[in-house]
């Protein structure tokens, strides 16, 4: 049996859910969202709660009631406070900046790198140093942030890289030097 599959979603007021064609569009305060359901699921809803149910009891068919019942409450998350993704860069002349829809990364490299955020996707920069990502698809936010801490991982020696803003880098010993 599916746990979390089995929770009735709770829908916040001013949030719009339409289903229709294996398609669910969830419309909010902060923008519209769009998900094709497969054809083995499906939702019953109110304008209070939204429940995913399975049409047969086969193994797919079960995993796909947790995985619907995840990817539409974030759907009404999303679109009721959107996601955020804070990044900390760490290291001597490290910085970013932003310029329109441009996110401008010096990392120590020969050359700046020019990173255009996708659509539906805004970041801020705060001193040079922090960078958050915010958006209402909590999908995309996790990708755009993946792809700028993958321009410089950190590293275990001096702890130098783009780093999530809840991440704890393991530091490792230098050499000694001594046989």
């Amino acid at each position: 049996m599916s746990r979390i599959g089995k929770l009735p979603i709770p829908v916040p007021k001013g949030v719009e859910i339409v289903f229709e064609d294996a398609t669910l569009k969830v419309k909010g305060t902060k923008g519209e969202l769009t998900q094709g359901i497969d054809m083995r699921i499906g939702l019953t809803f109110d304008s209070e709660r939204i429940v995913v149910n399975r049409k047969d009891d086969d193994k797919k068919t079960r995993a796909l009631q947790g995985l619907t019942r995840s990817l539409v409450a974030n759907m009404v998350e999303g679109v009721t406070n959107g996601f955020t993704k804070t990044l900390n860069i760490v290291g001597v002349g490290y910085r970013a900046e932003l310029k329109e829809d441009i996110l401008g990364l010096n990392l120590g490299y020969s050359h700046p790198i020019e990173f255009v955020l996708p659509k539906g996707i805004s970041a801020k920069v705060d001193k040079q140093v922090k960078v958050t990502i915010e958006g209402i698809d909590k999908q995309l936010v996790g990708e755009v942030a993946a792809k700028i801490r993958s321009f410089r991982r950190p590293e275990p020696y001096k702890g130098k890289g783009i780093l999530y803003s809840d991440e704890r880098i393991r530091r490792k010993i230098g050499k000694s030097g001594i046989k």
